[in-house]
């Protein structure tokens, strides 16, 4: 089993290369799409990495196959910029979530 990156940049790419995952770089929705048709095809995908900025694009067809089905497992990565998140992100959703403030 094999992990398989598809990032909106060429550097997040080299460096999973570099890492000996292999991947595609996309921009637009319809190739985001396409690329994880073709990802999820693969027998021995079992990890597919998604950069944050293309998850964006998408995320219903996203989140219905992280739903429906077991494998591959699709894992968000921030891309170079860093993530969109606050940085107290994780924080602010445990104390939604359960009403516990950290």
């Amino acid at each position: 089993m094999r992990f398989y990156v598809i990032s909106d940049n060429v550097d997040t790419q080299v460096g999973m290369r570099l890492a000996g995952i292999e991947g595609v770089v996309v921009h637009e929705q319809e190739e985001v799409r396409q690329a994880l048709s073709a990802a999820m095809a693969m027998e021995d995908v079992a990890v597919i990495l998604m950069t944050e900025h293309l998850v964006k694009l998408c995320p219903e067809l996203v989140d219905e196959l992280k739903l429906n089905r077991a494998r591959p497992l699709i894992v968000e990565i921030p891309d170079r910029h860093g993530n969109g998140r606050a940085k107290d992100s994780i924080t602010r959703y445990v104390r939604d979530a359960i009403g516990i403030r950290i």
